[in-house]
């Protein structure tokens, strides 16, 4: 039976790009590393939407938020970070545990940020801020901010604007230069449909003025080392050299399907999904406007245990789904749509949600939710 992995991240792999993972290794310090850094390098630019260099290190997207704190801020720096989520709250903690001065601006889960508020933040007192950090897209909720509206709302603020895009790079939009956004961070295993292994960071040459005074202490995450290298087709340290196989060939797929697709098939999956939620009667976390086009949240009905519920569809489907966290655990599950998916294995979970929902006693009737599917996938967007 076929896996479906449909947790927010990792996701699955295309056999393509699992092909050139397993292939032989090569010195990190030869003439064909070189070329395929150098060659990975450029194409990932056109996925970030950026001609800002792009960093590629050797790690998790949580390191590529660590990696952005130490390299552009000292210890007392005060950043502002907006916050709809785990993840917003994450990258507030890693702030926190250098020595910055954070203050949060809070949205409820499920909400996203609300640009008239930082508006009216931003109109007070702003000159102390170094920096207005966000998620793009929180996967503990299922919610896209609007980065553009964001960053508009900030006016002409001084400082930098760095990103989160961790589970939407390659999947929504995100023009890095043309919104003005200094520091893009994600990650090789969710959208861009590589394994995990790879942290990715696009950096402003605001950004690279603000390296050069940060006294947070670095080694391994030095973005200036790393873009010493970069000039050299090379890396610092020993590369994840099958993760950068995989990666080039990743992107090659995704430039090929072409970004607008790519952004088209997220959003229409995404639309299908929903549809096909509340045709079986279940109720959605986020609203429609502010929805992930990567990740859905659905609201668990109370007569149904999670924990078996999400048993059954494992054993009996194949199929894998994440809880909640933190305090929406056991009050939502979360099904990933991001990467290597296609109408086929959307229409392949609800059917199998129906029926492991029927197997456990909720009244659901069969069909309900593949039909309010079809008519998103017949009619297109």
């Amino acid at each position: 039976m076929k896996k479906q992995l449909r947790v927010p991240g990792p996701t699955e792999v295309p056999e393509e790009v699992l092909r050139e993972s397993s292939k032989q290794m090569i010195g990190h310090r030869s003439a064909e590393y070189v070329e395929m850094f150098k060659k990975i390098s450029e194409d990932i630019k056109q996925v970030f939407m950026t001609e800002n260099d792009v960093l590629i290190f050797p790690g998790a997207g949580t390191g590529g938020m660590e990696a952005a704190i130490v390299n552009l801020f000292s210890p007392g720096d005060k950043v502002l970070v907006l916050t709809t989520g785990v993840f917003g709250d994450r990258f507030a903690e890693i702030a926190v545990s250098f020595g910055l001065k954070v203050e949060k601006l809070t949205f409820d889960p499920g909400q996203c940020v609300n640009p008239d508020k930082v508006r009216e933040r931003m109109e007070r007192n702003r000159e102390e801020i170094k920096a207005v950090i966000v998620t793009h897209n929180e996967t503990s909720t299922g919610v896209l901010n609007d980065i553009k509206e964001i960053k508009s709302a900030l006016g002409d603020f001084p400082g930098l604007f760095v990103v989160d895009a961790v589970s939407s790079l390659g999947a929504a939009e995100l023009k890095t230069d043309e919104w003005g956004i200094d520091v893009v961070v994600t990650g090789s295993q969710k959208a861009l449909m590589t394994p995990p292994g790879l942290a990715l960071i696009s950096v402003s040459e605001k950004a690279w003025r603000a390296c050069e005074s940060s006294k947070l202490p670095k080694y391994y995450w030095s973005f200036v080392r790393a873009r010493e290298y970069l000039k050299k087709g090379q890396n610092p340290y020993t590369p994840a050299v099958q993760q950068i196989y995989a990666l080039k060939e990743a992107v090659r797929m995704i430039l090929e399907e072409g970004l607008d697709n790519v952004f088209l098939r997220h959003r229409k999956l995404s639309k299908a999904f929903r549809h096909g939620i509340r045709g079986m009667g279940l109720e959605l976390f986020a609203r429609d406007e502010i929805a992930s086009p990567t990740v859905t949240a659905v609201k668990i009905p109370e007569n149904l245990n999670f924990n078996n519920f999400k048993k059954r569809l494992k054993t009996d489907f194949n199929i894998e789904i994440a809880g909640g966290q933190k305090e929406l655990k056991n009050k939502i599950f979360r099904f990933g749509h991001m990467g290597y998916i296609d109408e086929k294995d959307i229409l392949a979970c609800i059917s199998a949600i129906e029926i492991c929902l029927k197997n456990l006693g909720l009244s659901i009737k069969i069909g309900s939710g593949i039909i309010a599917a079809e008519e998103i996938l017949i009619k297109g967007e």
